[in-house]
């Protein structure tokens, strides 16, 4: 298996006129791509940034992006991408908590950036384009790096990529995954992908996140393939891409998905050229693996984590239609378990935690030890997620499970029951939650958002469960709401939306 900091070389020499990143009217060759890199690792150098230091990025997806991850893997360094939908606060706990020794930022995001950048320290600031006072610019930047950037020692454990979790429970954690986490993944997504250099890929998730980063995009580079880079997630964007860059894999989390089937062109939208679309994040409601397989398209999902590069599971064209609504087996360098409160197997058809081992595994969390401990007992990492596997061993996930409601004594998973409300033509989204209850511990509620235009009263949402679920299982309550509150990859804020419903309750 080849390293990460061999990848792009290697393609270099083997095809160095074929496109490695395609973005907006720049095709960068594979020699042009490594010849980025190597201008950027030299600049790094330049500026500090040592084996072991880091550099940080805030933006949208460019290919200076992707050079800065490979740049860092060269020289042994840890590159931290930053949620561009954060606020500048949030930015600047990160920052603080794993201090870089560059910081790049995109034009867009200079103003909220300067609010906080007295309270950093010593920090080289850059600005991804033109000028701006008290910045230094992109080209400036690079044209200081003269000498060519040093090889870092060839450790596989070298940290590379710190990630940083929403921290919508407390304190956000950064992952830690290394070189070697990102090439074992990449073996992975192309077992899963059936990937070849002949792929060609079409990226809009955010890099920030491992699933835009990691699912296809650093795979696709190390295979060789093309890929065709958005800057950010665009409807109109992305059909006219599919059908002009002949793309034939692309991952579309549900919610992309929604605006897509929402979107007119949807049912004459070309797709001949896609081999398959790879969703997940969520919980996949089966309106959506049944719209996009009616196209003639396989839907595949991945089931994964930051903590897992992402891809720890997955389900395989071929079994697409078959095994709808499950997410598969595990990856080709994975092992699982489910497990109960004991850390014991359950069986086929019980619930239990999902626990990973692999490879691709985080190292740990940055600067948390205990955190560390706790997500990676004897050698397994506890994912919170809980799941059954049916007879063919294939997995579903039923949800978290933090999030799981105990009503009289009963379990219930609240994606069962959201299943149920997404199959309403009339509701845009929802989110099942539990609220104290004297008698019975917990009772669901349901918290809806209506379609634009549409009206529907609490009695309608119940009426849906009737016949359809265990009646035990059903909402006691139901609060209408205008849209519900979702991280940068479209998942919903179970804590948010909790704190909405607490809200409601006493107003």
């Amino acid at each position: 298996m080849m390293r990460i900091t061999e990848w792009i070389d290697h393609h270099a020499g083997a095809t160095p006129g074929k496109t490695a990143i395609r973005y907006g009217g720049r095709d960068l060759s594979y020699r042009d791509f490594a010849t980025l890199i190597e201008r950027t690792a030299a600049a790094l150098t330049g500026a500090g940034v040592r084996h072991g230091g880091c550099a940080a990025y805030l933006g949208y997806n460019s290919p200076e992006m992707l050079a800065l991850l490979f740049a860092c893997a060269r020289i042994g360094a840890l590159f931290m991408p930053l949620n561009w939908r954060l606020a500048a606060p949030e930015h600047k706990q990160m920052l603080v908590d794993c201090p870089p020794a560059v910081l790049f930022v995109e034009p867009d995001f200079v103003a909220q950036t300067e609010s906080i950048l007295a309270e950093l320290g010593d920090l080289r600031s850059v600005v991804m384009g033109a000028h701006r006072e008290g910045w230094q610019a992109w080209e400036a930047f690079c044209a200081a790096g003269t000498a060519a950037a040093p090889r870092a020692e060839a450790d596989p454990q070298t940290p590379l990529l710190i990630c940083y979790t929403s921290g919508s429970t407390g304190r956000p954690k950064g992952v830690l995954l290394s070189q070697d986490a990102l090439a074992w993944n990449a073996d992975n997504s192309a077992d899963m992908h059936d990937l070849t250099a002949e792929d060609r890929i079409l990226t809009t998730l955010p890099l920030f996140h491992v699933g835009g980063l990691n699912n296809q995009t650093t795979p696709a580079l190390a295979a060789g393939a093309t890929v065709v880079l958005h800057p950010r997630f665009d409807v109109e964007a992305t059909f006219d891409a599919i059908a002009r860059e002949r793309i034939t894999l692309t991952v579309l989390v549900p919610a992309q998905l929604d605006m897509l089937m929402a979107h007119p062109r949807w049912q004459s939208a070309d797709f001949s050229s896609l081999r398959s679309i790879t969703t997940g994040s969520t919980i996949v409601q089966e309106r959506l693996i049944r719209a996009v397989n009616a196209r003639g398209v396989p839907l595949i999902q991945v089931y994964g984590s930051t903590e897992t590069c992402p891809v720890a599971v997955y389900i395989k064209a071929a079994d697409a239609e078959r095994k709808a609504g499950s997410t598969g087996k595990p990856a080709a360098h994975c092992r699982m378990r489910l497990v109960d409160d004991l850390d014991r197997d359950v069986a086929v058809g019980a619930t239990g935690e999902i626990l990973i081992q692999g490879p691709n595994v985080m190292l740990g969390y940055w600067n948390n030890p205990e955190a560390s401990a706790e997500a990676l007992r004897d050698g397994w990492f506890h994912s919170g997620d809980m799941g059954h596997l049916d007879a063919e061993g294939y997995l579903t996930v039923d949800g978290r499970k933090k999030e799981m409601i105990i009503s009289g004594g009963e379990n219930i998973y609240p994606a069962e029951v959201e299943n149920v409300l997404l199959d309403c033509p009339d509701i845009a989204e929802a989110s099942v939650i539990g609220r104290p209850d004297p008698r019975w511990g917990e009772v669901v509620v349901a918290v809806v958002a209506p379609k634009e235009g549409r009206r529907l009263e609490a009695a309608q949402v119940l009426e849906l469960f009737e016949g359809r679920i265990a009646r035990y299982k059903h909402p006691r309550e139901v609060v209408f709401v205008g849209q519900l509150p979702k991280t940068a990859l479209g998942k919903i804020r179970k804590e948010d939306v909790r704190r909405m419903v607490a809200r409601e309750t006493t107003a």
